[in-house]
């Protein structure tokens, strides 16, 4: 069972994902930054696009739970028609962690169809976890 915050919201366990929906209006930089990326392509990410919706990984070489994470995307995508699995090297391309405000990793993000961020999460997810946000995205 997590914790509550001060807030009333959930803090997650250890090792747990922390998943966060994007605001709609893509606010949210941290310190005076501007707001994360709210849309990526293909030309962005150096992949085609799923036809249905796309799962980003930001991955870092020596990060073990990035390893759990590849599994599970990789299943997810073979599992659900039309979602690619795409697999950032963070450490590569840092242009693009820091436009997407990823801070850790594994981050992961779940576009839709047009490359839209619909859900992000920072740390290694469950298999449930991503088909539940995938089911919101698509």
């Amino acid at each position: 069972m997590s914790a509550r915050d001060a807030a009333g919201g959930a803090v997650p366990e250890r090792g747990e994902a922390v998943v966060a929906d994007e605001p709609a209006d893509g606010a949210g930089g941290a310190r005076g930054e501007a707001p994360p990326l709210t849309r990526l392509d293909a030309g962005v990410l150096g992949a085609e696009l799923g036809e249905r919706a796309t799962l980003v990984q930001f991955s870092t070489a020596f990060c073990q739970p990035c390893r759990a994470t590849r599994r599970v995307l990789t299943d997810v995508a073979a599992l659900v028609p039309g979602v690619g699995h795409v697999e950032i090297d963070a450490e590569a391309r840092l242009d693009l962690v820091r436009a997407a405000g990823v801070a850790r990793t594994p981050t992961v993000l779940i576009l839709d169809r047009e490359g839209r961020v619909a859900l992000r999460a920072a740390g290694a997810p469950r298999k449930a976890d991503v088909l539940a946000g995938l089911a919101r995205a698509l």
